[in-house]
């Protein structure tokens, strides 16, 4: 399991004395335990439900990079790459935008009366933590 698997690399990380991998790694712990517990009592995070706080937290620190980089804080910035470096491992690989088009192709000649919403929705599930969803709301207004 996913988070078997993130507690004992922060395990690793702190034996080999990683403290940027050990703190990254921490603060997802944080957020995936209170996802479980906003969930109820006896949650247990689902692989899936992982994956989703880890995109949130990539999300995250791509607006905190772009805001940094604004500031001109290169500091901040070159430690906010470095965290969602080691988030982005554990995500699966994310597709090319040629290769997301064609999948949003193949879903609207599937449905081809379907409206803006739909396709949106029907290309999120089939493409969800493969493609940022900005991309595929770009590419599915300009079809």
């Amino acid at each position: 399991m996913l988070l078997d698997q993130i507690q004992s690399e922060v395990a690793q990380a702190q034996k080999a004395r990683d403290q940027l991998k050990v703190d990254t790694l921490r603060f997802l712990l944080g957020a995936i335990f209170n996802f479980q517990i906003e969930k109820g009592r006896d949650y247990v995070a689902t692989d899936n439900d992982v994956l989703n706080v880890i995109s949130k937290q990539v999300k995250t620190h791509k607006e905190s990079i772009e805001m940094f980089g604004k500031a001109n804080r290169q500091d901040l910035v070159d430690r906010e790459t470095a965290e969602l470096k080691i988030l982005q491992i554990y995500l699966p690989a994310q597709l090319s935008e040629e290769e997301v088009k064609n999948k949003i192709n193949e879903i609207k000649s599937q449905n081809l009366s379907a409206d803006f919403g739909t396709l949106m929705k029907l290309a999120m599930a089939d493409l969800k933590g493969k493609a940022d969803g900005g991309l595929i709301s770009k590419l599915i207004r300009d079809i």
